[in-house]
């Protein structure tokens, strides 16, 4: 799997080429400042030491190798900083190609959104020491050994062919290792996923694990959880340190070797100072690029196994998108023409056809998992059908461009979505040119202007991350206003007197009922009240459509309406 996903790390490199190129030619030319520096540093001390010459005569490479020194600092700088600024543009990139790729399946992607979140923030964080780090280092542990040799075989094959045997040795021992940290590896991500889905869970449901007296054991599983993710980590290092520990042994034992030839060859008078000493000082910076891919290379492992959850969401399919406008129309007629939609290879909504008519009032009824609630994504654009078509005034929605359509309409889900700010941002959320008075005319049809003007600061008051100071019927009138505020000829509603009393239900009815002319209204309900007063209704089960009508004429024969309405009111009675 390592195998196809480097390559695919790489051609996401391309998205900063340039800073990433750069930073690989500075790490380049540093190493070869780092050549010219050992041969000054040779050349000086066998003038010193063996031709006593004084230093006057040799001010010149004195000052040369300090500009070296310089330089070297200088490229091995601009080297970290192209790096950095590389890897933040190619996690941005990421990020936001992640992000788009979430904004085109839609809500409805069945996605657990802890996994998500972690992938998009730590799964991409952990890509940036595979490209500031791992990915030059490969390259230098290439180019530097190669330019070495070509400098030491001329002064002395022996020492050469040394580190010609003992340099691939590191990179053939990590690959032997990589396959045993690649798994510990994976283990240690799908941990962190683990636990970044659990403890999202628990702080969500915190306030009814802590009516059922549950928070308690929650502690003690993200505890269990956390101590898994720690023992995976340590085991990793454990192996990463064990790993660079016999690399430093391969790569002193050849250092040494070198060093044991050149001194029975010195001794007997049978090799020169000046080859021998720099060939030593060039011996330890050979291995420098090989030691330095050996650390990174715990990054890589790392990088692989996020990248795998990187790249399985950026493959997911996005949703068909059409390529034309929506025709501006007055009103809408609906038409669901042998509409289906599978999930999991389980038939949700099967063979449904049926008519919206413009400007009427339909409410869908059935028991739960009856597919109202998947009916309503596909109508609203958010699924698109297995097969069969809805056409809006004959023209298929297949074809319409998302966002054309969606302006076209106004929605309120069964748990509306609330964003921190205050009420006014709130009820003008996707208006191009709100205007106050829109905005305090929907509030009064759903029922929300009195509320909102007791609270502090009126329209302008906070509403909390999530709605978290308004209770449930305030943020579902807050929806309904907004909803409202749209002036869409289009509404669908998800069971819009949820969370509400029974008066405030009954006003929102009323709301709803006097609609303006030439409104398309489609609810899904379970409170069958709402059924009463409708223009159509629509039986389902098991994802057919299996009766209409008015509710009088539903009524007047057995079948599943008639059964539920009896049912409802005999459970309302106990």
């Amino acid at each position: 799997m390592s195998e196809r996903i480097d390559p695919r790390l790489m051609r996401e490199g391309r998205r900063a080429r340039g800073a990433l190129y750069g930073s690989i030619a500075l790490g380049l030319v540093s190493a070869w400042v780092i050549i010219g520096q050992a041969v000054l540093l040779a050349k000086l001390v066998n003038s010193i030491s063996f031709r006593h010459i004084t230093l006057t005569p040799l001010l010149h490479w004195i000052v040369a190798l300090g500009g070296l020194f310089l330089l070297r600092a200088g490229f091995t700088l601009g080297a970290e900083l192209l790096a950095s600024r590389a890897s933040l543009a190619i996690k941005t990139g990421l990020r936001a190609t992640m992000l788009e790729k979430l904004l085109a399946r839609g809500p409805a992607w069945e996605a657990a959104s802890a996994e998500v979140a972690t992938t998009m923030l730590d799964g991409v964080e952990t890509l940036e020491p595979y490209f500031s780090r791992y990915l030059p280092q490969m390259y230098l542990c290439v180019a530097v050994p190669l330019a070495i040799l070509a400098l030491v075989f001329p002064l002395d094959w022996i020492s050469g062919l040394v580190l010609l045997v003992a340099g691939p040795l590191i990179p053939l021992f990590m690959v032997l290792v990589g396959y045993r940290a690649e798994a510990i590896t994976q283990r240690q991500w799908e941990k962190l996923l683990q636990l970044g889905t659990h403890f999202l869970d628990v702080l969500q449901g915190l306030t009814t694990l802590k009516l059922f007296g549950r928070a308690r054991d929650e502690i003690s599983i993200i505890a269990r959880i956390s101590d898994d993710y720690r023992l995976t980590t340590m085991e990793g290092l454990r192996i990463a340190f064990l790993t660079s520990a016999v690399l430093e042994f391969f790569a002193s034992l050849a250092i040494a070797l070198v060093a044991v030839l050149f001194g029975a060859r010195l001794i007997h008078g049978h090799f020169a100072f000046y080859p021998a000493f720099l060939v030593l000082l060039l011996a330890p910076e050979f291995f420098v690029p090989l030691r330095g891919l050996s650390v990174h290379y715990h990054a890589r492992m790392s990088a692989i196994a996020s990248a795998k959850q990187i790249f399985e969401l950026l493959d997911a399919p996005a949703l068909p998108r059409g390529t034309v406008a929506l025709s501006t129309a007055e009103n809408f007629d609906i038409i669901c023409e042998n509409l289906s939609y599978s999930y999991a290879g389980r038939a949700v909504v099967e063979d449904f056809t049926a008519r919206f008519p413009a400007g009427r009032i339909t409410v869908i009824v059935g028991a739960s998992g009856a597919g109202k609630t998947t009916l309503s994504r596909l109508l609203l654009g958010f699924l698109a059908p297995t097969c069969g078509r809805i056409l809006v005034n004959g023209q298929n929605l297949a074809d319409v461009v998302p966002e054309s359509w969606w302006r076209a309409l106004a929605w309120v889900p069964q748990t509306p979505r609330l964003f921190h700010g205050s009420i006014e941002d709130n009820l003008a959320l996707g208006l191009d040119a709100p205007d106050f008075a829109r905005l305090r005319g929907a509030a009064a049809r759903a029922h929300a202007y009195n509320f909102i003007e007791s609270q502090p600061g009126k329209f302008s008051a906070d509403v909390g991350e999530g709605g978290s100071k308004l209770s449930g019927g305030e943020i579902q009138r807050v929806a309904l206003a907004r909803a409202y505020a749209r002036n869409a000829k289009l509404l669908i509603l998800d069971e819009p007197t949820a969370h509400l009393d029974s008066r405030t239900a009954s006003d929102i009815l009323d709301a709803i009922f006097t609609l303006p002319e030439g409104s398309t209204v489609i609810i899904i309900a379970h409170r069958l009240a709402i059924a009463e007063r409708a223009d159509q209704i629509l039986v389902m089960e098991g994802g057919r459509l299996i009766q209409s009508g008015t509710h009088e004429s539903l009524m007047a024969v057995p079948g599943s309406y008639r059964s539920l309405v009896v049912a409802q009111k005999e459970l309302a009675n106990v």
